[in-house]
């Protein structure tokens, strides 16, 4: 795992945990809000560095290193915290775990809850060769698989497909869809999730006011999954300021 540091040195600190198949430059737009007012650390999850081959381990790996990270870098606090779909997995982990303090907690489209277990090896498949066609682009798989926003995503994916591959996008569906969220700790804890994505994000957002009913769960009319983020930075900036205001 990686942790590039930007913004304001002492100023309150913003953590941000990327998607699966997505580097943390996704959150470029957000950091450039953000950097003249917070101290910003942008996480690379293992299997999707650019630049850097590696191999996803597990959703408690990955928020393991975050743990330790904020313990000797930030003296075990967070301000603000922020995870994208496997992000904010990692980030219910975190606080499923509760050895750090994060003030807000934002989880995007966090899947919480484990998938029927015949369904896990065929969507992880299918998943696959849905980033695999980000790398591999032509008009075809363009129409198969267009969405209106997908464009960024596909230069996120194609940053860092070479590096960890199918192996990466397989191993890191299968982990977060075989695990259920057991527990929650966190004094504001929020979910967001799109209209159009509400299908499958609404029973987690259920899930997470079944074990805290203090969360705060925000539906985003017209908003796909990750539209927020990649169409309107400037709306969860504005958001992250109202949370440090």
């Amino acid at each position: 795992m990686e942790f590039q540091v930007s913004g304001k040195e002492g100023a309150a600190s913003v953590l941000l945990i990327p998607g699966l198949g997505v580097s943390n430059e996704i959150f470029l737009p957000l950091e450039g809000l953000l950097q003249d007012w917070f101290h910003i650390i942008a996480t690379g999850i293992d299997g999707f560095l650019i630049g850097k081959e590696s191999r996803f381990t597990s959703v408690d790996d990955q928020a393991g290193q975050i743990i330790r990270y904020v313990q000797q870098n930030l003296g075990g606090h967070l301000d603000v915290a922020y995870g994208l779909s496997l992000g904010g997995k990692i980030l219910s982990r975190i606080l499923e775990r509760n050895e750090i303090t994060i003030d807000h907690a934002i989880m995007d489209a966090a899947p919480l809850l484990p998938l029927p277990r015949w369904s896990v090896d065929p969507l992880r498949y299918y998943q696959s060769l849905n980033v695999w066609t980000c790398y591999h682009w032509t008009g075809f798989w363009r129409w198969v698989f267009h969405s209106h926003y997908f464009d960024v995503l596909l230069d996120e994916c194609r940053k860092v497909w070479p590096y960890g591959k199918g192996q990466a996008v397989r191993d890191g569906y299968k982990d977060v869809y075989t695990h259920k969220l057991e527990a929650i700790h966190g004094a504001d804890i929020h979910y967001w999730y799109g209209t159009k994505e509400a299908f499958v994000a609404k029973p987690q957002a259920e899930h997470l006011l079944a074990l805290d009913p203090a969360a705060h769960v925000e539906v985003f009319p017209k908003m796909n999954h990750g539209q927020l983020l990649v169409d309107h930075p400037e709306e969860v900036a504005k958001r992250i300021e109202k949370m440090l205001a």
